[in-house]
């Protein structure tokens, strides 16, 4: 057995055992605490309501655990299996240029994934959120968003697929750094779209109706000196019974968009509040500060791919007989996700700083009591569980857990 097949093999067994671990670790913190609700958020949430969201937590880590190890057995299928190189085989035989051989070999081990995905995504849209009353959807409104995000994929995606396998096989010995320029031109350009061209094919945004409401929300952008492109609320009702707020895009095409279930679920003062921790994001400039790590690692991402590209090694090892760029290209994508497991924990620590940081800033604007109150009518109507595992949630929360978060804010009205 070669070594690349024997770190490979040894490191998604770990993953794998690693995250069965963690999953057993949550579903043990939310059984033993599932008959009382914890003291700092009673009254506020009853005991039924907890123990829905300890019953919502458990049938999730039910499908994730199933959805591990059959992505671990497609992963090897894929790999060791032989099932990409017989794919690879297949295209050879149309006899097209390396180039469209590449692209059509990347678009059918996605389509091919998407498939195989499909039952899962299936399940938990129509079994575990529509048991917990949260699917909002219909069977056919399902079938059109997947053919929409198939359409885009297309027609985003193989444009950039294209330059890239290009840039891989024309640009020389650093294509890699190259190929970093075209994504992050790609990545600002998407975020440019999303509220403009993408999002309105999903959903509807009306604008925020004149009221107190938007007067107070106006006021606070005004302190905060945030310029936006306006405040919208977004029917994600019709999908999903959860609520959220964010930003998107950048510049004088920011955007500030509430789901209509937010507005729904919680006060004037309350969504202030939120809307406050939203700005402190911008304002201690999280988002500056997330993509410039984003295009540090995209970049080294791509400098190793550059590197592996070039040792047959890699090939071989993952269950491939021939090299080529788009063989690199998949073999890389496929096998970056049991690797960068192990190192979630230091994304979600600078992750959960940020949010301390936007809760401080919420706190000093508005009001400490109003956010807590507002994440906790959340917490409640999102099913979110109180008394999660630490090490799962250091491994898989990007926000800090419920009891620690409110803590910080009550320790902040002290």
């Amino acid at each position: 057995m070669e070594l690349f097949t024997q770190i490979f093999l040894i490191t998604l067994a770990a993953g794998v055992t690693l995250q069965l671990w963690l999953a057993s670790r949550q579903a043990s913190a939310v059984l033993k605490h599932r008959h009382q609700v914890p003291e700092t958020f009673n009254p506020k949430i009853s005991l039924t309501e907890h123990q829905k969201a300890a019953s919502y937590t458990l049938a999730k880590l039910g499908v994730e655990r199933f959805d591990l190890v059959i992505g671990a057995m497609l992963l090897l299928v894929w790999t060791l299996g032989g099932l990409l190189n017989q794919l690879d085989a297949f295209w050879l035989t149309w006899g097209l240029s390396p180039l469209w051989q590449g692209i059509l070999l990347i678009l059918s081990v996605l389509l091919v994934s998407s498939l195989l995905n499909l039952p899962m995504e299936i399940w938990q849209t129509f079994g575990i959120e529509a048991k917990f009353g949260f699917n909002k959807s219909t069977p056919s409104r399902f079938i059109k968003d997947k053919l929409l995000e198939l359409v885009l994929s297309l027609g985003l995606g193989v444009p950039l697929v294209a330059v890239i396998l290009w840039l891989m096989q024309s640009a020389g010995h650093y294509w890699w750094f190259h190929a970093w320029l075209v994504w992050m031109a790609f990545t600002l350009f998407i975020t440019w779209a999303f509220p403009t061209w993408i999002a309105p094919l999903f959903n509807k945004f009306e604008p925020l109706a004149e009221g107190d409401l938007r007067s107070r929300l106006e006021a606070l952008l005004h302190r905060c000196g945030f310029a936006s492109n306006g405040m919208f609320v977004m029917d994600g009702s019709k999908r999903s019974a959860h609520g959220n707020a964010y930003f998107t895009g950048f510049g004088k095409h920011k955007r500030i968009v509430f789901f209509d279930t937010l507005l729904d679920g919680l006060s004037n003062d309350q969504i202030e509040a939120v809307l406050a921790h939203e700005l402190g994001h911008f304002k201690r400039k999280h988002i500056r500060k997330m993509l410039l790590i984003s295009a540090g690692l995209s970049l080294a991402g791509l400098a190793l791919l550059g590197w592996l590209a070039q040792q047959p090694e890699f090939y071989t090892g993952l269950g491939v007989e021939r090299t080529s760029a788009a063989l690199a290209f998949i073999l890389f994508m496929l096998m970056m996700p049991v690797f960068t497991v192990f190192f979630s924990p230091l994304m979600a620590m600078m992750s959960r700083k940020h949010e301390f940081e936007a809760d401080d800033f919420a706190a000093d604007e508005t009001s400490a009591q109003a956010l807590i109150d507002g994440l906790v009518n959340m917490y409640r109507d999102n099913a979110s569980t109180l008394t999660p595992d630490p090490w799962y949630s250091a491994f898989h929360h990007s926000h800090p857990p419920a009891p620690v978060r409110i803590a910080h804010l009550q320790n902040r009205l002290k």
